[in-house]
């Protein structure tokens, strides 16, 4: 992406065809006449530039997303130590809301829910009425709560409600498919609790930079280690808005440029120190899924806030890819453009890609032929699958990110009208 103004192609410096100060104007031929404003306009200094996207922060974004996939299929619990994406994206969302703040907060906040909201809305009118075609009757067991615990699915300030076994063993939908389909919502409801408190959150840091930054991790080790139990869906939201508050948080200072006021060679020692915490935590809070740091909210909170601080600081601040990571300008750029709708629709169709899967051993003679083949590449072949299942949920439900944000609907938004104008 290129933001070209009046002076060269890469908006910086003079504008070469401008007149020097102090030299004539020279008229000629019949524009002579109609040329002075003309004239006037090119001698006029070009506005600066705009502020562009950060390709650095989006190619960070895009690696959170594959991220993610690839830890939902194959669970490698590592993956959450390797690259810890939950907090790198709410680390890169907290800069960018510090950036938007310096609107009126109000606004923001309007435009972040009307971004935010249409496409869940739309990932909800496709799951719920399957669970209820598939015989889900929550009225029965839990009366009218279930009404208001149902607008979790318009406007998430809690986790809605699913049934927890639909379906049928070994049918198209398995029994658990509403839990692993409802299961990204948390994300949607955690950037929510963040967006609104950000107005507050961005004053407090910005009078008390570093006790605001901290003061998640310490909230985290109060509810987050069963110090003290929240119960409900409040205390499910207060452990999220905790864990992953400091990465927002640290995302306000990359913004502001705190970080870069920090020798680096302290930042990247303390984030060190910060981060070996946590993983000293995890080795003696370890669950049956060993690991995995979604399970060990303290050692999430620590070990997110110490890799995300160590990759702000030697953020590059890109303008476009550099080198052979050039090649990939595309997918970064689509995978920016439908965040929202890769992370939403993943879950329910990593669960297509392994029906999809199944399909091979009742194709006749190749499931015969290829059946231990098959079993011992299972989840590889759900990989190779999941990515043009993606690819049509873009084609299909992406658009809603465009009405959303109030930009003309756009079926592969990969960036490449910008580069053949920009060629």
């Amino acid at each position: 992406m290129t933001y070209p103004n009046q002076a060269r192609p890469d908006g910086f410096g003079p504008d070469v065809t401008a007149p020097l100060p102090g030299a004539p104007t020279v008229l000629t031929k019949p524009e002579a006449a109609g040329a002075t404003a003309d004239s006037t306009d090119a001698a006029r200094p070009a506005p600066p530039a705009r502020p562009g996207r950060d390709r650095y922060l989006d190619l960070l974004r895009a690696v959170a997303l594959v991220r993610v996939v690839f830890f939902h299929l194959f669970g490698w619990a590592w993956l959450t130590v390797l690259f810890p994406s939950m907090g790198v994206m709410f680390a890169l969302a907290g800069s960018l809301m510090a950036r938007s703040l310096s609107r009126p907060a109000g606004s923001v906040i309007r435009s972040r829910l009307r971004r935010l909201l249409p496409p869940m809305w739309a990932f909800s009118l496709v799951v719920v009425p399957v669970m209820f075609a598939l015989s889900w009757k929550p009225v029965r067991d839990e009366g009218l709560w279930w009404f208001l615990k149902l607008g979790c699915y318009l406007f998430p300030i809690g986790s809605p409600p699913y049934p927890e076994e639909s379906g049928s063993p070994g049918g198209l939908l398995e029994l658990t498919w509403a839990d692993q389909a409802v299961g990204p919502l948390w994300y949607i409801r955690a950037y929510l609790w963040f967006v609104i408190a950000s107005p507050l959150l961005l004053k407090a840091f910005r009078r008390l930079p570093w006790v605001t930054m901290l003061a998640p991790v310490v909230l985290t080790a109060v509810i987050g280690t069963g110090l003290v139990t929240v119960p409900g869906m409040l205390g499910e939201s207060l452990i999220d808005f905790a864990v992953f508050g400091a990465c927002w948080v640290l995302g306000f200072a990359h913004n502001d440029g705190l970080l870069k006021e920090v020798p680096r060679y302290l930042a990247v020692s303390s984030a060190t120190i910060v981060m070996g915490f946590g993983l000293w935590w995890a080795s003696g809070h370890l669950t049956e899924e060993g690991w995995n740091l979604d399970e060990i909210p303290l050692a999430q909170a620590t070990w997110s806030l110490g890799f995300c601080a160590i990759l702000l600081v030697y953020a590059p601040s890109w303008r476009k890819l550099p080198g052979k990571l050039a090649g990939w300008d595309g997918l970064v750029t689509l995978a920016n453009n439908r965040a929202v709708t890769i992370y939403l629709w993943h879950n329910i169709l990593l669960m297509a890609g392994a029906h999809l899967v199944d399909q091979l051993w009742n194709i006749p003679w190749f499931g015969d032929t290829f059946d231990t083949y098959i079993e011992q590449s299972y989840d590889a072949l759900i990989l190779i699958a999941i990515w043009p299942l993606i690819g049509l949920a873009i084609l299909s439900f992406g658009w809603v990110e465009d009405v959303a944000a109030k930009r003309r609907p756009r079926l592969w938004p990969n960036g490449s009208d910008k580069r053949r104008a920009t060629a």
